[in-house]
């Protein structure tokens, strides 16, 4: 077997997204309202923090130009992805505004609701902080939604879309 190393640095960044790309991660699309209207993003840096209080956490890079709306957002909506919603993945991931592709509603809250999830966390922004290249946004979750027909979540990993299987 052989094996490489190296030290992360400047000259090492795509060596580096390599490495952390053999991790599997679920898939998530984070949605906002914003003064312009509703607003989404599509993530693979979320996880949970904990279960009391309900704490999640996702990762908007700072150089996109979605970042600052999600940041000084006061409440977002986490969607987690199934395999069957990879076309809404791929959408938000090139265009967060255009919510006219894909079937949504706003929750209580105002909040863009995206009808294509396996579950959808609605949280209250609890508390940031800086890191590196990306914001980490803690959000205290306030109400789960679920579909009856969980099936396979959305993968992502080596920089491909994927799904679970035993």
């Amino acid at each position: 077997m052989t094996q490489t190393s190296f030290v992360p640095g400047p000259d090492s960044e795509a060596d580096l997204r390599s490495a952390l790309g053999c991790f599997a991660t679920g898939v998530v699309v984070v949605t906002t309202q914003t003064a312009r209207g509703p607003l989404a993003i599509t993530a693979n840096s979320f996880t949970s923090v904990s279960l009391s209080p309900p704490l999640v956490l996702w990762c908007p890079a700072v150089q996109s130009q979605r970042h600052d709306p999600f940041v000084t957002a006061s409440h977002f909506s986490i969607h987690v992805m199934g395999e069957r919603d990879r076309d809404v993945a791929l959408h938000f991931a090139r265009d967060g505004e255009a919510f006219d592709a894909h079937a949504w509603r706003h929750t209580a809250e105002g909040q863009p609701a995206l009808e294509q999830a396996l579950v959808r966390l609605d949280c209250v922004r609890h508390a940031q902080y800086p890191g590196g290249d990306h914001t980490i946004l803690v959000g205290q979750v306030e109400r789960v939604s679920q579909r009856a027909d969980l099936g396979a979540g959305l993968v992502f990993h080596m920089g491909k879309f994927g799904r679970y299987s035993d």
